[in-house]
């Protein structure tokens, strides 16, 4: 179940980064509050070129317009996102796989586990010392940050994702008001992802660092 839904929110991820660049590139200028718009002083320019004629930027020239497909691919990208995160949740409860394998143990939950954890890997990268390949269970930095990756991160996102539903809006206000209007959430949303992003960049860094081929080979066919 690991693996199949590590796979699963891979594609999704992948698809949902490469749609919600295209929407961004609508009108990439994020503002708070619950209205936005070219007259309106925005928080944050995206320095890259608009799609749009309308939105100003400092480029001479605009992309093309793909905000219709995108929008398609990102809603449906998005329903294999939560659908899955929903299986893995359920059963990650009921198999005991978060009590096991991400609730950091008694001897972990404190500063000097995880300041062991940060040496071990600035000796790697500073002395190129080699790291342990024999290691099975996460060590109390992964734990804690899966843990706010799925039980945070990705709920955040997903909430302010749908509070900029014009429909979801209508039917649960409330989950706009939360955020502080529509282009708030836009605004949380962005961030939210980038923060993604930026966990999935490191993660992926460590990996190689950690043994790419042992670890794929576990997280594919299950034989570190």
């Amino acid at each position: 179940m690991v693996r199949i839904s590590h796979w699963l929110i891979v594609a999704a991820v992948f698809a949902l980064t490469l749609s919600g660049t295209n929407i961004l590139t609508s009108h990439p200028r994020l503002y708070w509050g619950e209205t936005g718009n070219v007259n309106d002083e925005p928080w944050l320019v995206i320095p890259i070129p608009a799609s749009r004629r309308s939105v100003p930027t400092a480029y001479d020239f605009r992309l093309e317009d793909r905000n219709g497909w995108s929008r398609n691919l990102h809603f449906e990208a998005a329903w294999v996102l939560v659908l899955t995160g929903l299986v893995y949740g359920l059963w990650g409860f009921a198999s005991g796989h978060f009590r096991r394998d991400l609730i950091p143990g008694r001897g972990d939950r404190n500063w000097r586990a995880f300041s062991a954890t940060v040496a071990k890997y600035a000796r790697h990268f500073l002395r190129k010392e080699p790291l342990p390949t024999d290691e099975i269970a996460y060590n109390p930095l992964q734990r804690v940050t899966y843990l706010v990756v799925i039980f945070l991160l990705f709920p955040a996102i997903i909430a302010s994702g749908l509070a900029m539903s014009p429909y979801l809006a209508a039917a649960w206000p409330g989950l706009v008001e939360f955020f502080g209007g529509r282009q708030s959430a836009r605004s949380f949303h962005f961030l939210l992802v980038s923060g993604l992003l930026g966990f999935a960049v490191v993660h992926v860094i460590l990996v190689k660092v950690s043994g790419f081929s042992r670890l794929l080979r576990g997280m594919t066919i299950g034989h570190g």
